[in-house]
């Protein structure tokens, strides 16, 4: 799997010369991340389909755009389809709820495929996650968001935050433990 240098390199190949094989590479490996990571927001799986080929559009559209120095390519990537799913709430109406404390912009929304009582749990699993989530040393939430929120392998974050594989396998275990017993104690 290519690090985010080479994410880079190829993102400015698709900026520089519309590179359709760079960015072939990109969208079979985002595409499906995206996807996962809208449906965890809670979007419904036809939305976050919709969603992921609007993002996938726009990273072929402002490829140029994109600067290595103020975010990785992930990061860049995950930032457009989250600023789009938000767009495409706001003009359905549904509140958006900032939690300025991670920098997060989420929302909780009425999701016509999901039944009231679906929608309820939903919502509170949502709260408990972000409250459990605020707790944590911004160490253990940074590696949480890279390993489960932006599905980076292990190999890729010690790479990315320059510390041992095992380190990160530990610091992964250790924050997955700490949330559980946040979660635990935050049961209604």
């Amino acid at each position: 799997m290519p690090n985010g240098d080479e994410w880079s390199v190829w993102l400015q190949a698709v900026a520089a010369r519309q590179d359709r094989q760079a960015f072939a590479a990109i969208f079979k490996h985002f595409a499906p991340r995206v996807k996962s990571y809208l449906m965890r927001l809670g979007t419904s799986e036809a939305l976050a389909e919709e969603l992921v080929q609007e993002t996938m559009v726009s990273v072929w559209r402002k490829a140029a755009l994109y600067d290595a120095g103020h975010a990785g390519v992930s990061t860049w990537i995950f930032t457009i389809a989250r600023n789009l799913r938000v767009d495409h709430l706001r003009r359905k109406g549904h509140a958006i709820v900032s939690d300025a404390d991670d920098g997060e912009t989420d929302t909780l929304q009425d999701d016509e495929d999901l039944r009231p009582d679906e929608l309820f749990s939903a919502r509170q699993r949502e709260v408990r996650v972000r409250e459990a989530m605020r707790h944590l040393s911004e160490e253990q939430a940074h590696i949480v968001r890279l390993s489960f929120f932006e599905e980076h392998p292990h190999a890729r974050i010690a790479q990315e935050l320059g510390i041992p594989l095992g380190t990160v396998k530990s610091r992964v275990r250790l924050a997955v433990n700490h949330l559980r017993r946040l979660l635990g104690a935050l049961e209604p």
